[in-house]
């Protein structure tokens, strides 16, 4: 653990409007985060390396649980899951949404109650249904037709397992195609407007170890508009409306899903949870009195907003190289831990630090370590001119979608984890070794 002196304020703080609240400036260019140095953390664990900010964390947390008082509140695991973070969400009082086998047994092993997890999962595994059951899941979301089956025979005639639906309302939202799922052309989720979704819903009630407990419908990630989430109210309660005339049932859930969205970069536009929480309330409470049923309870399921801005990555330069009227700066990371600038064309504001830089700013693309043209990690960024290997860069933002989407490309190894807070620094996950990607290789 390190220990360190209050931090002073300098930095303006629109320049550290992404940052977390946490993030002071020592002097001039050197910044500390939890009142840890981002100096002395890559000093102390290398880079490439994350560093997660408490206390953000559990803030955010809260700000969930103070907007959505009545809601049950999940946090997205596949968003940054390790054994600390399972133990910050359950202190805070969230429960957990899991997407495989991996991340519910981490979880139930670190001793998160199984009751407060939901399993996901488009395509579950024979383990993914196995492992649910079980370890005692709280809800399973049906997600395809030949999954009520599979789940009925795997729980027998005499058990019992809660379960939802999740359905299609056909609403276009999100920061890019490929995380956009409300609509009929994805893999996820029964139509509601082709019956399919209703059909489902029909053969659960002829099982009776099912309960089928609500539906479920995820617009998309990186939506900052509230209008995509009262529109999928509205579609959603019309077909809780439906399934109460035809079938008598009042179902007590409606999971909206997450894709919260926030800023990247300084000026970029957030979500606004205060005004979804009241706006979706309002929109509930209407619908379903017009609709003449009981407002069901409302579930909702942030990741990326609750980790992304409590992340920093933090990169060493390793070259820079003047190409025509371009000026490249490699760091000693890329894809293999950040695959999203490739995948999405998402842009981030890395900056300069641990020293001061009198040299205007200029216009660089930051690329990564790895044999691929399309590694870079922000390009068009403006950096000082004298940036220069051996110089450190922090990439805000950093502790969504990361480390839990990060290959072995290149077998350069994953980086570490490490926690700050209140001027300690601690190690969460290792980073992955040479001897650890030699154990798995085990034929000649």
């Amino acid at each position: 653990m390190t220990t360190l002196h209050e931090p002073t304020v300098t930095t303006t703080p629109d320049e550290l409007s992404v940052w977390p609240a946490s993030t002071t400036e020592l002097r001039p260019g050197d910044l500390a985060v939890g009142g840890v140095p981002l100096a002395e953390v890559a000093e102390r664990f290398g880079t490439p390396v994350y560093v997660l900010d408490e206390a953000e964390v559990r803030e955010r947390c809260r700000t969930y649980r103070h907007v959505f008082p009545d809601a049950e509140v999940l946090y997205a695991a596949k968003a940054f899951l390790c054994r600390a973070m399972v133990h910050w969400v359950e202190e805070e009082g969230l429960g957990l949404d899991v997407c495989s086998a991996g991340e519910l047994e981490l979880a139930v092993t670190t001793g998160f109650p199984p009751e407060k997890i939901v399993l996901h999962g488009n395509a579950k595994s024979p383990r993914d249904l196995e492992t649910a059951l079980r370890l005692g899941v709280g809800r399973i979301v049906i997600d395809s037709p030949s999954e009520i089956a599979r789940l009925a025979a795997a729980v027998g005639p005499d058990g019992h397992q809660k379960v939802m639906v999740r359905v299609v309302p056909g609403i276009s939202a999100g920061g890019h195609d490929k995380i956009r799922t409300g609509t009929e052309d994805q893999k996820f989720g029964l139509s509601i407007r082709d019956g399919y979704a209703q059909h489902a819903i029909a053969r659960i009630l002829d099982q009776p170890q099912l309960e089928l407990t609500g539906l479920h419908c995820h617009l998309g990630s990186q939506i900052t508009s509230v209008k995509p989430y009262l529109a999928a109210v509205r579609r959603v309660v019309g077909l809780m409306a439906r399934l109460h005339e035809q079938h008598g049932l009042v179902l007590p859930e409606l999971d909206l899903g997450g894709g919260h969205g926030i800023a990247y970069r300084p000026g970029e536009e957030a979500l606004d949870l205060t005004a979804l929480a009241r706006k979706v309330r309002t929109e509930l409470t209407e619908a379903c009195g017009a609709a003449g049923i009981p407002v069901p309870r409302l579930v909702v399921e942030p990741g990326r907003a609750i980790a992304g801005p409590a992340g920093i990555a933090l990169y060493h330069v390793l070259a820079v190289k003047r190409t025509g009227d371009h000026i490249f700066v490699a760091v000693d990371g890329g894809m293999s831990d950040n695959p999203r600038p490739a995948l999405y064309g998402v842009r981030y504001a890395p900056r300069l630090i641990g020293r001061a830089s009198a040299e205007p700013m200029a216009p660089v693309t930051v690329v990564g370590r790895h044999c691929e043209a399309g590694d870079v990690l922000a390009a068009d960024v403006e950096l000082p001119a004298d940036v220069r290997p051996g110089d450190l860069l922090a990439v805000p933002v950093a502790g969504a979608y990361h480390l839990s989407m990060a290959s072995g490309y290149n077998l350069v190894g994953r980086p570490p984890v490490a926690a700050v807070r209140a001027g300690h620094a601690r190690l969460l996950v290792r980073r992955e070794s040479l001897d650890d990607i030699r154990s798995r290789d085990v034929g000649l």
